[in-house]
């Protein structure tokens, strides 16, 4: 169920053993690594500094290597979606619609939580995988749900 080009060890081996209807949280770096996640979910840390990982960079990679089925994001303090999700959101959309040597036909699913409810469901066990990635912008987390091909 894996294409794409990336190289990180412990990664694959996380997206390699996610099979359909698990879900991947891609963290920004204010979100609880620690805590935030089910005790059996793998955690990769990429968050080397600020700025280093972005949130981005992880997405592109993974959509990549893996089918995504579903996203849901985590609402702003107002309700809406952050500045990082509507860019994940044109990124995927780019992705699923012919815009790269692996996009098209994915359609995917969005939906999106408040900040309690997103942490709730983020610990749940279908969550198999936290990437703490190095972004610093607030509300860039977004759950993954592994699709078919």
């Amino acid at each position: 169920m894996m294409k794409g080009n990336l190289l990180h060890p412990e990664l694959l081996s996380a997206l390699a053993g996610a099979g359909h209807g698990s879900q991947i949280l891609i963290a920004d770096a204010l979100y609880p690594h620690s805590t935030g996640v089910s005790s059996t979910a793998a955690r990769v840390h990429l968050n080397l500094r600020a700025g280093m990982v972005p949130a981005a960079d992880v997405l592109k990679a993974v959509a990549e290597t893996i089918h995504i089925e579903a996203a849901t994001y985590m609402q702003t303090a107002e309700g809406g979606a952050s500045e990082a999700v509507q860019e994940f959101q044109q990124l995927l959309a780019q992705h699923v619609h012919g815009g790269g040597e692996h996009g098209g036909g994915e359609k995917i699913t969005w939906s999106s939580l408040a900040r309690m409810e997103f942490y709730t469901a983020c610990r749940e066990p279908d969550v198999c995988l936290l990437i703490a990635t190095g972004e610093t912008r607030p509300y860039t987390n977004l759950l993954l749900t592994v699709g078919v091909p």
